[in-house]
């Protein structure tokens, strides 16, 4: 557990920093003050952060040492990107991280190929090329896409992984991967053929949200109570900021600034991935560090206070042009991301003191399979 504490670190740095970057992007205090943040705050959030966390799970998942290279050469990467160093060196860190990736689920790929794996494979390309991008010094406008990808394609596998338990109908998942497919097809479009790549991609997201609230046991576990519900409670709030962020690319095309720019990002990075995140926490943590992370009902409260906030942020403040909304829902949504963060920390000191007590042991199943999202 140690090793894998001190391979998440870094990405909990990267989340830090770039909440700290997120600050002074909406002209607030901040308490560091950098003129490098600012400029790394994707890179660092979906790279730095949600890369590592996915890398390590996915090297977990592995069960070969070797594999741990890839949310070591992340975290690495984006710890440089918070030094003096040269922007390139942790960017070509990341780069370095991504392409390990690949080859952890290649290795994945030889043990058990499924539909499911498909689409994440298609999001690890994705996020190795964003890296590349942004390595070879495109704009983040340029990367978001690429990002967007990696991340929607990378959980949409995840969730059909267990869509799959609910008896898929036949040709259910060939029918999602041809969806993943058209959306890698509309990322790399994005670059290309902007005009044409952007609306495609905004149409294969609503079709892909579809597919996932259809066929998603979200959809029946949002009745049930305690930990299933509120995972359920995430997941669907979460596909409803897909919408907006694929509306929006539907309907305006490509969107490099402004308030649409700003929709779609904290659409799919706060709305969509955040939300997930909060979701599987007390799944994915426990798997990953072998510590148990117990669900409490006060995991609502950091949950709903991002919601709440992003909506006020992207209708006051993007749809409306109300610069007090849009400085305090973005205040309110890193204040949201620490209270989980907080909240997270607490249950787990708690529920490792507790459950000795409970009879309880804690430790890997040798057999389990861990997942980004269950």
């Amino acid at each position: 557990m140690p090793a894998r504490l001190a391979l998440l670190a870094p990405g909990g740095l990267a989340l830090v920093a770039g909440l700290d970057a997120a600050l002074l992007l909406l002209g607030l205090p901040a308490p560091v003050t950098t003129d490098r943040l600012p400029q790394v705050h994707g890179g660092l959030l979906v790279l730095g952060f949600v890369g590592t966390v996915i890398a390590l799970e996915r090297s977990v998942a592995l069960r070969r040492r070797w594999g741990h290279a890839a949310p070591g050469a992340l975290g690495l990467g984006a710890i440089v990107l918070l030094t003096a160093a040269p922007l390139a060196v942790g960017q070509g860190l990341l780069v370095l991280g991504t392409v390990i990736q690949l080859a952890v689920y290649a290795a994945l790929w030889q043990r058990q190929a499924s539909e499911a794996l498909a689409l994440q494979v298609l999001g690890a390309v994705l996020v190795a090329g964003s890296a590349l991008l942004w390595w070879g010094g495109a704009p983040v406008a340029t990367v978001l896409p690429w990002f967007a990808g990696y991340l929607v394609l990378t959980i949409a596998g995840e969730r059909l992984e267990l869509a799959r338990v609910g008896a898929l109908q036949p040709g259910a998942e060939r029918t999602v991967l041809g969806l993943g497919l058209v959306l890698f097809t509309a990322v790399v479009a994005t670059t290309l053929w902007p005009q044409v790549g952007h609306p495609l991609l905004g149409g294969a997201l609503l079709a892909l949200v579809g597919w996932l609230v259809v066929h998603d046991v979200a959809r029946r576990t949002v009745r049930s109570t305690g930990l299933p519900r509120y995972m359920a409670w995430c997941l669907l709030a979460g596909y409803g900021w897909l919408v907006v962020a694929g509306g929006t690319w539907l309907l305006l095309g490509p969107v490099p600034e402004g308030p649409g720019y700003d929709a779609v990002v904290h659409a799919v990075f706060l709305g969509f991935t955040m939300s997930m995140i909060m979701a599987h926490a007390p799944v994915i943590l426990p798997a990953v560090l072998t510590r148990p992370l117990p669900y409490r009902p006060a995991f609502y409260g950091p949950a709903a206070l991002l919601h709440v906030s992003l909506l006020l942020r992207v209708a006051g403040g993007d749809l409306y042009g109300q610069g007090w909304a849009l400085q305090t829902g973005g205040a309110l949504n890193v204040v949201a991301l620490l209270l989980f963060v907080a909240l997270a920390a607490w249950s787990t000191v708690r529920g490792a003191r507790t459950a000795p007590q409970a009879g309880r042991t804690v430790g890997p199943v040798p057999e389990q399979r861990v997942e980004v999202v269950r």
